[in-house]
């Protein structure tokens, strides 16, 4: 049973959840609950008065492929991406990468009164379902994981040396303590 906060979390964030999965993972359209997965991924990492908006897809894999691809340089599938609007991620393609930070826009104009965009995050659920599989957790679980680490890389969180994959696991740990608080753990939630 997944825990689920009485108190919305970081009011000012708009999260738009979109789903394009097959029918036999149809249960994982419960839009509260996976946006309330991204909220506590954001929580340990921005202050509660943060505005902002985040988009949440769950596809298929050949989706994630093709973006993996297209924007990463990585012909595979790979379980989350993250497009964040401030931090850029690593091109590790043989090619050059098609922009960089410093080619990067300055900003997308917004209409007056709109949140800014923080970024997407894209979910393979094949790829999270076989990943679940594989460990013996539920796929749930594992898809409350993705959704949270994705969420850390948007807001500039990685995990290429110990130090900063320590501290990105302490907080995953600590958003999914708020998803699936712990029987008779008083810190949790």
């Amino acid at each position: 049973m997944i825990f689920m906060e009485m108190d919305m979390l970081l009011p000012d964030i708009v999260v738009t959840v979109q789903t394009d999965v097959p029918e036999r993972w149809a249960e994982l359209e419960d839009a509260e609950w996976l946006e309330t997965a991204v909220r506590h991924g954001l929580a340990g990492s921005l202050p509660a008065d943060t505005h902002g908006q985040i988009s949440l897809l769950l596809t298929d894999d050949e989706t994630v492929r093709r973006l993996n691809r297209d924007h990463r340089g990585v012909d595979r599938t790979t379980d989350v991406l993250s497009f964040s609007f401030e931090h850029w991620g690593h091109w590790e393609g043989d090619d050059e990468a098609p922009t960089s930070g410093e080619d990067a826009p300055p900003g997308w104009p917004l209409p007056d009164g709109e949140p800014p965009p923080l970024g997407e995050i894209i979910v393979s659920i094949p790829q999270a379902a076989r990943q679940a599989e594989e460990q013996g957790t539920p796929l749930q679980r594992e898809l409350a994981l993705l959704i949270v680490h994705g969420t850390l890389h948007l807001l500039g969180h990685d995990h290429y040396d110990d130090e900063e994959r320590e501290a990105m696991q302490a907080l995953e740990r600590t958003a999914l303590s708020g998803l699936f608080p712990v029987p008779g753990d008083q810190t949790a939630g």
